[in-house]
C-alpha cells in the first residue's frame, strides 16, 4: 500500500483507526483525531459501478490503478500489502515470518470503497472465545488459551462485487404427481394404499433477473468455507476508500483477478437462475434440459471488508479463526478432544447396555417373570396409588 503516516499532534506516534468510530486514536497518549467526513460527491463516486467491458479490454479506462508493495507468503500464498519502511513482518493468515526483501511491485485496480472495522480486537476476541465455548467436544482450556493467545490481526480482505442484468431461455420438463389406489395382502389381510406416479411433459420459457452486488472474495488465502460462513455483509455501510481507515491494520492484495472473479460470480448467479427456472416451471418436480443466459450491463466494484484473524498453535496443531469485523460472526478450524469423544462413546455404550438390559428384563409387554414365582410390573405398584 502507499506510504501514509498519521502522526499524533501530541507525541508524534502513529495514529491508528478506532473500530466503530470515525476517528484515529494514539495508542500511547490517547489523543483522538477525527476523520474528515467524505463529501457527498466523493461517496457517490466511490460507490459508482465500473463498466466491466471497459476495464477488461484496457487497463487505462474504467478503473483506477495503483502500484503496491506485496509479499507472497511462501506457506499459505497470501499476498500481503505493507507500507514503505517495513523490513520484516508476520503473515496474518498463518503466522509465518516474512522479510520484505522478497517483496515485489504489484499494479492492481485500486479499491474504491471499504467497510470500516466496527469491532475492536477485544470485542472480536470475546466473540471468538464465546464461539469456542459453544463447541461440543472441544479440549479443556481452549477458551483460556485463545483468550491469552497472540494478538489478533485486523485485515482488510479484497472482494469484488458484480451487478448484471440476466435473461435466460430454457427447456425442460414439468412433473405432476398423481396417485393410484392399490391393494396388497399383509398377514392374510387385504390392505389398500396409494401408489405415487409422476406424469412428465415438456415445457419452455424465459426468466429474467437483475443481480445487485454479487460478492466474490478476491483471495485464496482463507478457506472458502470460512469466508462464506462470515456472510452476510451489510454493504450499505460501504464508505469511500481512505488510507485513514487502514492505519493500524493490514490489507491484502487481490489474488483473483477481475475475469476470474466474474466467473465465480456467474456460478453464483447460475444457481439463483436455476431456482428461478424451477419456480417458473412449477409442478411437483422439475428438470432443466437446456438453458441459455445472456448477461448485459455488467459492472463491478473493488472493495475491502474487515476481518479479524487469529492463527496459533494448540497442542502442536495450527488453527485459524476468523471474525467478521462488522458483525462479530465467527468461523474457524475447530479442535477435537479425543478424551471427550472417547468418554461420550463409552457413556453411549453404557446407556445402550442399560436400555438392552431393561428391554430384556421387562420385555415388550412391560413385565417379566422370576423364578421366585412373582411377576414384576413395569413400575412399582405404589406409583399407581
Amino acid at each position: 500500500m502507499p506510504d501514509h503516516r498519521f502522526p499524533c499532534e501530541n507525541c508524534g506516534s502513529q495514529l491508528v483507526f478506532a473500530p466503530g468510530q470515525t476517528s484515529l486514536t494514539c495508542p500511547y497518549c490517547g489523543h483522538v483525531q477525527a476523520i474528515p467526513e467524505s463529501a457527498r460527491e466523493d461517496v457517490a463516486e466511490a460507490l459508482q459501478e465500473i463498466d466491466y467491458a471497459s476495464a477488461a479490454q484496457t487497463l487505462e479506462r474504467g478503473a483506477s490503478y495503483e502500484t503496491t508493495r506485496v509479499i507472497t507468503c511462501p506457506n499459505c500464498g497470501a499476498r500481503n500489502e505493507f507500507p514503505e519502511g517495513t523490513q520484516a513482518t508476520t503473515c496474518p493468515f498463518c503466522a509465518t515470518p516474512l522479510v520484505t526483501a522478497t517483496s515485489s511491485a504489484n499494479r492492481q485496480i485500486r479499491p474504491t470503497a471499504l467497510v470500516p472495522f466496527q469491532l475492536s480486537e477485544s470485542q472480536a476476541r470475546d466473540a471468538m472465545t464465546a464461539w469456542l465455548g459453544s463447541l461440543w467436544f472441544a479440549p479443556n482450556g481452549l477458551q483460556d488459551y485463545a483468550r491469552r493467545g497472540r494478538k489478533m490481526d485486523g485485515i482488510y480482505v479484497p472482494y469484488w462485487t458484480f451487478d448484471a442484468q440476466t435473461d435466460t431461455s430454457y427447456r425442460g420438463q414439468r412433473g405432476d404427481d398423481y396417485y393410484v389406489t392399490k391393494t396388497r395382502t399383509v398377514n392374510g389381510k387385504t390392505q389398500t394404499y396409494q401408489e405415487r406416479h409422476t406424469r412428465w411433459h415438456n415445457v419452455s420459457g424465459r426468466v429474467a433477473r437483475f443481480f445487485d452486488d454479487v460478492l466474490v472474495m478476491a483471495s485464496n488465502s482463507l478457506p472458502r468455507a470460512h469466508t462464506d460462513g462470515l456472510e452476510p455483509w451489510n454493504l450499505s455501510a460501504l464508505a469511500p476508500y481512505r488510507p485513514d481507515y487502514l492505519s493500524g491494520f493490514t490489507s491484502e492484495a487481490y489474488g483473483i483477478g477481475l475475469e476470474d472473479g466474474l466467473r465465480e460470480a456467474r456460478a453464483k448467479m447460475d444457481a439463483v437462475i436455476d431456482s428461478d427456472i424451477r419456480h417458473d416451471i412449477g409442478g411437483d418436480h422439475q428438470r432443466i434440459s437446456a438453458k441459455d443466459t445472456s448477461m448485459t450491463d455488467v459492472t463491478f466494484k473493488h472493495v475491502l471488508l474487515p476481518v479479524w484473524m487469529a492463527a496459533y498453535k494448540f497442542q502442536d496443531r495450527s488453527f485459524r479463526f476468523v471474525v467478521n469485523g462488522q458483525t462479530g460472526k465467527v468461523q474457524g478450524e475447530r479442535p477435537w478432544s479425543k478424551w471427550k469423544i472417547a468418554l461420550a462413546v463409552i457413556a453411549g455404550l453404557i446407556l445402550a447396555g442399560i436400555a438392552a438390559y431393561l428391554y430384556a428384563l421387562y420385555g415388550e409387554g412391560g413385565s417379566a417373570s422370576f423364578d421366585g414365582g412373582f411377576s414384576l410390573d413395569a413400575g412399582p405398584s405404589w406409583l399407581d396409588e
